[in-house]
């Protein structure tokens, strides 16, 4: 994903991609674990058990769910739950695009395709898991693409 693929996206999310670029299956694999190793679930004052089926993601096999929370600087903080201990990939990109999506401007959270997993997890992804990270990339652009509209709306 790089030269134009990555244009319009978040400069953080696009060094992750480069940075994924350079390493072997085992290497990505390894940086994968580390990331998921540094996942939090969202705090009680966001959500708290049972999770609302309205903030689950569909076509998600490790049980996931997003909340996008407005910040007063008109971006957005996004949190993750991740319910299947397996989820590792789940957790992984869950962190990725916490790092480099929350405090992001919300016009190049739009742009952030599926082709950015791909770049990051490797094209050997399983059916199953890809359709789930693109789950949760389409609720976080979703919600983004939500608040630019309203922002229109009102502007009208």
């Amino acid at each position: 994903m790089s030269g134009s693929r990555t244009n319009g996206i978040p400069a953080a999310l696009a060094e992750v991609i480069e940075e994924f670029g350079h390493y072997d299956r085992g290497e990505r694999a390894e940086m994968l674990i580390h990331y998921a190793d540094r996942f939090v679930e969202a705090p009680s004052e966001v959500a708290t058990r049972p999770f609302p089926e309205s903030s689950r993601v569909p076509r998600c096999e490790s049980e996931a769910y997003v909340w996008a929370v407005d910040r007063p600087d008109g971006t957005l903080k996004f949190h993750f739950a991740v319910e299947s201990p397996q989820g590792l990939s789940a957790k992984a990109w869950c962190v990725i695009l916490d790092d480099t999506l929350s405090g992001a401007p919300l016009d190049q959270v739009v742009n952030v395709s599926a082709d950015a997993i791909y770049e990051i997890f490797g094209r050997d992804l399983s059916m199953g898991k890809g359709q789930g990270l693109i789950g949760i990339l389409d609720v976080v652009t979703h919600a983004a693409r939500q608040r630019l509209t309203a922002r229109r709306s009102a502007a009208t």
